[in-house]
């Protein structure tokens, strides 16, 4: 037994993302150390095998930066200092993630005008998927070069319940320096006894998690829980363990899990549909031929250009928008989703085939006018 942590069994899943803070790889004399990295690195390399994907979110690159310039940068330093030293270690966080994996690592740095921005935000989820599709390792961190107080994230923890939305995760992994959730601190109180299970969030259990945990992070259990909370919101359970024993990785790429599992609000295509339904749409609508509504209602099907007819309004690719089909009886609305497209690129890619895309418009953001994932029926 792990802390006092039984052994429970996850349920299947696809797709995560794991988060790894600075305090699991910061080395004692600064800079990255591969102590907890290595089995780290083996259940990602374990869930590949596996035909699973994992997103890695992980910090470091100030710590990698300190050790390069051998600066003793407080926490309160200025922002510029911070950036300073984020931009010197990103490559070296890079370089020493990649030292574990055969396969390619890839940077994505994202602030927080990438994910207000709906464009944006799309073609950071469309980046993604894309590594994805060809095997490589996304590492996401914050752009910190360019970030600025009032505009950050606030951490990682944060980013990576944001992230874990962006790429359809069903479950994120955060790793921490304990064991899991207890009911109090337990390097404070020895009495503190393990919570395996949230169902729930309650001002009591948000108070036992207290604050930091150590100083080379930015944040403790409190911010993990907020991220777990945020997460849950979305339809994605989180999975907080103690990263820095090989055993719980080795039994987590088996889906055992020492630790604390967090359930979701709601099941995550509920959460999707609930916010299609409810985003606001700008005005303006994508009118498409009975064939094309007969797929979307009955199979399911993303919108394709060939079966639009007409476009209403001028919104821009990202903007939620109303699609109506055209019958005998006139245009009745259908659904409604995520245009992939501007009005302006649909009027041209209209009645035309998903191949002709990028030699009409001169660039292609996939062949459907709006996926499937990003339609909700009405």
């Amino acid at each position: 037994m792990t802390g006092g942590f039984g052994e429970q069994v996850l349920p299947p899943w696809r797709r995560a993302v794991l988060k790894v803070g600075s305090s699991l790889l910061a080395a004692d004399g600064g800079g990255l150390s591969p102590r907890n990295a290595r089995a780290l690195a083996g259940f990602v390399s374990a869930c590949a095998a596996a035909g699973r994907e994992v997103v890695l979110v992980s910090s470091g690159a100030v710590a990698a930066g300190r050790a390069i310039v051998r600066a003793d940068t407080a926490v309160d330093a200025p922002i510029a200092e911070r950036q300073a030293l984020a931009a010197l270690g990103q490559a070296q966080l890079m370089a020493f993630w990649q030292g574990f994996f055969e396969r390619p690592v890839a940077q994505v740095l994202l602030t927080h005008d990438d994910l207000r921005n709906r464009r944006r935000y799309l073609n950071a989820r469309a980046t993604l998927a894309a590594l994805l599709r060809q095997r490589a390792l996304p590492i996401v961190n914050e752009n910190d070069t360019v970030s600025v107080d009032e505009l950050k994230l606030g951490d990682n923890d944060t980013l990576a319940a944001i992230v874990a939305a962006l790429v359809d995760a069903e479950v994120l992994f955060i790793a921490t320096d304990i064991d899991g959730l207890y009911d109090a601190d337990p390097r404070l109180n020895p009495g503190a006894r393990p919570v395996e299970v949230v169902a729930r969030f309650s001002a009591g259990l948000l108070a036992a998690a207290g604050g930091a945990g150590s100083a080379a992070g930015t944040g403790g259990m409190r911010t993990k829980l907020d991220a777990a909370q945020r997460a849950a919101g979305a339809g994605i359970a989180t999975v907080l363990f103690n990263g820095t024993r090989a055993d719980v990785l080795e039994g987590l790429a088996q889906d055992r899990l020492r630790g604390t599992r967090v359930h979701p609000a709601r099941s995550r295509m509920a959460a999707r549909k609930h916010w299609l339904q409810n985003a606001p749409a700008e005005p303006g609508a994508i009118v498409v031929d009975v064939g094309a509504a007969a797929a979307m209602v009955e199979k399911g099907a993303s919108l394709l250009p060939g079966g639009v007819l007409a476009v209403r309004g001028d919104f821009r690719r990202g903007d939620m928008v109303e699609i109506r089909c055209r019958d005998d009886d006139g245009e009745q609305p259908v659904a409604r989703g995520v245009s992939q497209y501007s009005a302006t690129d649909i009027r041209r890619i209209a009645r035309r085939h998903s191949r002709e895309i990028e030699a009409i418009l001169g660039y292609n953001y996939g062949g459907s006018v709006v996926h499937r994932d990003d339609l909700v029926l009405v």
